[in-house]
């Protein structure tokens, strides 16, 4: 295939939604960077537009159309070409689009950098033969039970983390979730494979990686590995100082999972659990695979074996069929737990999940106060944890800022840190350095830190 004409084009990436969708975008700048594609600059104009989307949310919907359509306008004789879970969902629609060239789903995400040089050459040959800048609005995509591709991505772009790609798709099919629809049944590469691309990113300077997927506890679906297995090997490869599991759900989070991070040599004391309900009978009406015990116990088993962990959970709220007493039930669990931070989201109604066929519906309004008062715990969970380690020395991974600018970085335990301008050196940049922890800094987002001695 004929790739001269990528040579030199500026492309323009944006992504929405999670933190898999980032890894993948990165991963398909790099491969097209392979083939002569640059970054556009500021000020100039796209001749490519590629849009990841997200559709966990009728907002998540909303914000991919005014993204797409932004991105048209802005860029109006660029090849625009959309990919990702609203793709999957919605090709149709967004082929529609005024401005739209091609439209990617989940299966087709394998070969993105080919489908994309093939239509833009299509595009090319037909702009020729009519004078005219003409759209193609192609769209391409399986069903849902048809999904077999695995796109691997081990990337960092722009960031100081690589983000490792170790799992795709979900077979938990929750009420209330489209993501099975989406990305398909649940499917990973090897674990030597994932090996291999950690060992790469190590060559590369990389020091920390963040395992990602939609449900990587579930790894070993489709090659009779296990998670615990793949996190063993991980733990082994040189020069990968730090791993982090970007979410595992609890059923999937086993006991032996646990006792291997506390006595591990790089995996954080860092774990993020989603709950979505602290009431068993809203988790049983969103068909999760565990209770309020199960649940309590994992917490409670990581506490008495890391005591310093940060502990991150999903709670979804005014979901169909949480009456008042079940959160109150969920909000009075929460509170009762060591957990360090809530991640809350408002229930949105999904076309085609099975939580429409639940009754009991929640006003707006409920949805709004209950997020607000789960925030506000959150908000107290997370300041108290941060106050308890003023004063210690921690290691910090920090990031490159801006010039004058302070910087930042991560404790093992996922506190973050703010080094004041003055003190901040390039050199520091995607380096462990060793500090101690001072008070909050002006928005009580980091704690200020003091360098203690960079050349140990």
């Amino acid at each position: 295939m004929d790739t001269c004409f990528l040579r030199g084009k500026k492309a323009l990436y944006y992504t929405l939604g999670c933190k898999l969708n980032f890894s993948e975008t990165s991963t398909f700048s790099k491969m097209l960077q392979q083939n002569g594609v640059v970054p556009v600059q500021e000020g100039e104009t796209a001749d490519l537009c590629l849009i990841n989307t997200c559709s966990v949310t009728e907002v998540a919907d909303h914000k991919c159309r005014q993204t797409i359509h932004k991105m048209v306008r802005e860029n109006p004789d660029a090849f625009v070409v959309v990919t990702g879970c609203y793709a999957q969902l919605q090709p149709q629609k967004i082929s529609d689009i005024e401005g739209v060239d091609l439209v990617l789903g989940s299966n087709e995400k394998s070969s993105l950098v080919d489908r994309l040089i093939s239509a833009w050459q299509e595009r090319n040959t037909l702009d020729e033969e009519k004078g005219s800048n003409e759209h193609l609005h192609a769209f391409h995509r399986v069903r849902t039970k048809d999904i077999r591709t695995f796109q691997p991505s081990c990337s960092r772009g722009n960031r100081t983390r690589y983000w490792l790609k170790v799992q795709d798709g979900c077979n938990y099919f929750c009420t209330y979730c489209t993501i099975p629809y989406a990305r398909g049944f649940s499917r990973n590469p090897t674990i030597a494979s994932l090996v291999d691309e950690s060992e790469q990113a190590a060559a590369e300077g990389g020091k920390e990686i963040v395992l990602t997927g939609c449900n990587i506890g579930d790894f070993g679906e489709t090659t009779h590995e296990s998670f615990l297995d793949l996190v063993k090997a991980l733990d082994g490869v040189e020069g990968i100082k730090r791993y982090r599991i970007s979410s595992l759900e609890p059923d999937l989070c086993s006991d032996e999972l646990i006792r291997f991070c506390a006595q591990s040599r790089a995996f954080m004391p860092h774990f993020h659990i989603p709950l979505q309900s602290g009431s068993d009978e809203v988790l049983k009406l969103m068909h999760r695979r565990y209770d309020r015990a199960l649940f309590a116990h994992k917490i409670n088993l990581i506490k008495s074996m890391i005591p310093d962990a940060f502990i991150g959970v999903d709670v979804m709220v005014g979901c169909r069929g949480e009456k008042p007493e079940y959160f109150e039930d969920c909000y009075r669990f929460l509170e009762s737990l060591p957990v360090t931070k809530l991640h809350v989201f408002p229930y949105s109604e999904r076309p085609g999940t099975s939580a429409l066929a639940i009754p009991y519906k929640v006003s707006e309004t409920d949805k709004k106060e209950r997020s607000r008062r789960l925030l506000e715990l959150s908000d107290r969970k997370e300041q108290a944890f941060y106050a308890a380690h003023i004063g210690n020395t921690a290691e910090v991974l920090f990031e490159r800022s801006g010039e004058g600018k302070p910087m930042h970085g991560f404790t093992r335990n996922y506190i973050r840190v703010e080094l004041p301008a003055e003190q901040a050196r390039q050199e520091y940049d995607n380096e462990l350095i060793p500090v101690r922890l001072g008070n909050f800094n002006p928005d009580r987002s980091a704690l200020m830190a003091e360098v203690l001695d960079f050349a140990e």
